[in-house]
C-alpha cells in the first residue's frame, strides 16, 4: 500500500526535532520629550497596545517561546517585563506568614480588604471595596494577562516617577544600558536552557561556537535569540554612549544574536501643518529634538544582519477631488501602520528568516559622530588610546589640551608621523644610478671558427 499512493512514508523510527525556542527581548523608547512630538499621531498608548499584539503573535508561534521589554528611559534603563521579586529576609518572611493567619482567625475586618473576595448572587467573585473583573479580563488567556498587567503597571511606574526636571534635562535615551541588560539577560537564559535540555552549562559565547562548529545543535540545544529595538529619539545625541554602544553591536556580532530596528520618525510640532512628513536631518539637536538621524541603528542591523525600518505613520494627502470618501484618522492609520510593521517584518525567528524574503537596508549610513560636538562626520580624528572621534573644529583644544576624553596628549600640528591637521608629504621614490659607459666589464664569449 505504500507503493500504491506513491506517496513517501517515513518510520517512527526517525527522530522527531522539535523547534528550539526563541527569545524576543524587545527595547522600547519610552522618553517622553521623543513622544509628545508624536501625540497627535501616535500616542505610546496605542504603541503599547500594538506591542502586546505583537507579543502575545510571538508567544502564539510556538507555547516555549519567551518575551522580554525592557524600557529605554531618558535617565536610566528600566525592566518592563520580567521583573524581580523582591527578596525578604527570612524573620520578615516569618513575622508576615503569622500576621497572616492571625488576620485569617480573626473575626474582624481585614486590614487588606481586596484580598478577601465574596460570591455575588450572579455567580461571579467580586472583592468587596476593589474593582471587579471585566468578562474581557477573564476570558484573557492567562499568560498574556499577566504580561499586560506587568508590563502596564511597571510603565505607569515609571512615567509617574520622572520629574520635569529630568526630562529637561537631556533629550536623549539610554540605549546602551537597555543593550547591556538585554545580552546579560540572553546570556542567563541560554545558560538556563542548555543546562535543563543539556545537563551541561556554558556561556553563550561557547555556544555559538560549538554552532558554528557543528551545525546539528543549532536548533535542539541553542536557545534563538534576537534583540528588537523600537525608538523614536534621533541618535545624534547618543555620541556620549557611542562606545559601549558599538561594544554591545560587536557582541551580538560574535554571538549571532540579530538586532532588528523599527524606527519611528519624529514629525514637526506645526499644528498648521495637516500631513507632516518625516523629518530625517543629521544636524545638532540640542534645542530642537524635532529632527531624527539613524546612523548607529542602521549600523547595527547591519553589523548584526537584522531588520532596519524606517515607519511612515503619515497617510497620504486627501485628493482633491470632491467625491472620494474623507480620509480616516491619522491616529488609525498610523497604529494600523505599526502593527503591520511589526507583525509582518519582525515576526519571523532567525532560523526562518533564510526561507523568506526580509526587507533590507543597502543605503546603510556609516559615518561616526564626533565627541565633541555631537556632528555626524565622514572623515575625523581618532585618538590611538580611548578611540574617540573628534572633528575639525576641535583641532586647537586637542593641540592645547590633549584628547578630550582621557586626557592622553596628541601631536595635533606638530611635525613627525602621529601629527594631524597636516597634508601629508609624498617623497619620490630614489631611482636607480646606472653605470657610467653603460658596458659590462667583460666580455661575450665567441665560437672560434675553423681554418
Amino acid at each position: 500500500m505504500d507503493g500504491a499512493d506513491g506517496s513517501q512514508h517515513f518510520s517512527d523510527e526517525l527522530p522527531s526535532r522539535e523547534q528550539s525556542p526563541s527569545l524576543l527581548t524587545i527595547i522600547l523608547d519610552t522618553n517622553p520629550a521623543a513622544w509628545a512630538l508624536i501625540d497627535s499621531v501616535l500616542p505610546i498608548s496605542n504603541a503599547v497596545a500594538n506591542l502586546l499584539v505583537f507579543i502575545n503573535a510571538h508567544l502564539a508561534c510556538n507555547y516555549t517561546n519567551q518575551v522580554a521589554v525592557i524600557a529605554s528611559h531618558c535617565d536610566k534603563a528600566h525592566w518592563l517585563y520580567p521583573t524581580a521579586s523582591v527578596q525578604k529576609p527570612r524573620q520578615e518572611r516569618q513575622h508576615s506568614s503569622r500576621d497572616l493567619s492571625q488576620d485569617d482567625d480573626d473575626d474582624e475586618v481585614p486590614t487588606n480588604r481586596n484580598k478577601r473576595v465574596k460570591l455575588n448572587v450572579n455567580g461571579t467573585s467580586a472583592t468587596q471595596d476593589g474593582p471587579t473583573m471585566s468578562e474581557t479580563e477573564s476570558n484573557k488567556y492567562r499568560p498574556y494577562r499577566l504580561i499586560e498587567e506587568e508590563l502596564v503597571r511597571n510603565l505607569r511606574s515609571l512615567t509617574s516617577s520622572t520629574s520635569p526636571a529630568t526630562i529637561q534635562e537631556t533629550s536623549s535615551t539610554k540605549v546602551a544600558g537597555a543593550l547591556t541588560l538585554a545580552l546579560s539577560y540572553i546570556n542567563r537564559r541560554s545558560q538556563e536552557y542548555q543546562e535543563s535540555s543539556t545537563g551541561i552549562s556554558a556561556s553563550l559565547a561557547d555556544q555559538a561556537v560549538a554552532t558554528a562548529t557543528d551545525s546539528s545543535n543549532s536548533s535542539s540545544n541553542v536557545l534563538q535569540s534576537r534583540i528588537l529595538i523600537i525608538t523614536l529619539s534621533p541618535s545624534t545625541d547618543l555620541a556620549h554612549q557611542y562606545i559601549p554602544i558599538m561594544n554591545s553591536i560587536f557582541a551580538c556580532q560574535r554571538l549571532n544574536i540579530p538586532i532588528d530596528v523599527l524606527q519611528l520618525p519624529l514629525l514637526p510640532s506645526d499644528p498648521k501643518q495637516k500631513h507632516p512628513e518625516p523629518v530625517t536631518t543629521t544636524t545638532d539637536i540640542s534645542n530642537t529634538p524635532t529632527q531624527t538621524s539613524t546612523v548607529f541603528l542602521q549600523q547595527a542591523s547591519d553589523a548584526t544582519h537584522g531588520i532596519f525600518i524606517l515607519a511612515h505613520l503619515t497617510p497620504p494627502p486627501p485628493q482633491s477631488s470632491a467625491s472620494t470618501p474623507d480620509p480616516p484618522p491619522t491616529t488609525r492609520i498610523a497604529t494600523n501602520s505599526m502593527l503591520t510593521y511589526l507583525l509582518t517584518s519582525f515576526l519571523s525567528a532567525p532560523s526562518t528568516r533564510h526561507h523568506l524574503i526580509t526587507p533590507t537596508r543597502i543605503d546603510v549610513d556609516f559615518r561616526a559622530a564626533c565627541f565633541c560636538h555631537r556632528n555626524i562626520i565622514p572623515t575625523g580624528y581618532v585618538c590611538s588610546i580611548c578611540l574617540s572621534i573628534f572633528c575639525d573644529q576641535s583641532l586647537e583644544a586637542l593641540d592645547r589640551e590633549g584628547c578630550l576624553t582621557c586626557g592622553t596628549e596628541l601631536s595635533v600640528r606638530g611635525q613627525g608621523v602621529g601629527s594631524m591637521g597636516r597634508t601629508p608629504v609624498v617623497v619620490a621614490a630614489k631611482k636607480k644610478k646606472r653605470k657610467k659607459g653603460g658596458v659590462s666589464g667583460v666580455g661575450t664569449p665567441r665560437a672560434e671558427t675553423p681554418v
